[in-house]
């Protein structure tokens, strides 16, 4: 029973310059029991040489490695190589112009999360499944600092619509979403099914679509302060 858990959990490459802010994050994974960090780097070519020899579910990459390779490039290189591996992109940058610069056509399972954040553990743990998955999810930081543009997609969305849709690209679950919103997981879907309606994502599978749906919403807004 042990060993079935034990292959049941998360395994992680941990990715960061900064010795101090590394060993907190690990410090702070290794608590979870559903985690477990299988490797740590400092720079982008140990990392792409670690997720080669250790084939984690998923890399937390820090945006600005030192070295030659900064973080979007060894995260690219292990997604060419292993596109399964979902990647958590780790940034001091909460504005949109730093999230709509990672390769947002190459969908499949990134996250992008604040420094900050990290000792959240409730909201990584969230970035760091979602990823996994195969989704793309967002700060909640990055996502308070958005506003639909106006005539958008998102902006045509009634406001309860929108509120499930900044949820969804947080990375939450339809359970996660009905406890927040205080409302039954059914009105949950009908809402869902109703944002996937307006977006034009109703015949995608349900993964493709949240993805696709949480795109949108980045490419439909614009940051607060603009």
């Amino acid at each position: 029973m042990g060993e079935e858990a034990h292959m049941e959990k998360t395994r992680l490459v941990v990715v960061d310059d900064e010795a101090l802010f590394r060993e907190m994050l690990v410090r702070t994974l290794s608590a979870e029991p559903g985690l477990e960090v299988v490797g740590v780097a400092g720079d982008g070519e140990t990392a792409v040489s670690l997720a080669r020899e250790k084939r984690p579910d998923v890399v937390l990459m820090d945006i600005e490695l030192s070295g030659e390779m900064d973080g979007i490039t060894a995260a690219l290189e292990i997604k060419r190589e292993m596109p399964q591996t979902g990647v958590v992109i780790l940034s001091v940058h909460s504005e949109r112009r730093y999230v709509t610069s990672l390769p947002l056509d190459e969908i499949q399972g990134w996250g992008y999360l604040l420094k900050q954040t990290v000792p959240d553990l409730a909201t990584i743990v969230r970035t760091i499944e979602g990823s996994k998955a195969g989704m793309v999810v967002l700060d909640p930081a990055v996502v308070a600092g958005l506003r639909p543009k106006q005539g958008s997609a998102v902006a045509r969305l009634n406001p309860r619509h929108q509120e499930v849709l900044e949820l969804l690209a947080q990375g939450y679950s339809n359970a996660a979403i009905a406890l927040q919103l205080k409302l039954s997981r059914k009105s949950v879907e009908t809402y869902i099914n109703a944002i996937y309606q307006e977006l034009h994502l109703s015949h995608e599978p349900d993964i493709h679509a949240r993805v696709k749906a949480t795109l949108i919403y980045l490419e439909s807004s614009k940051s607060r302060q603009g």
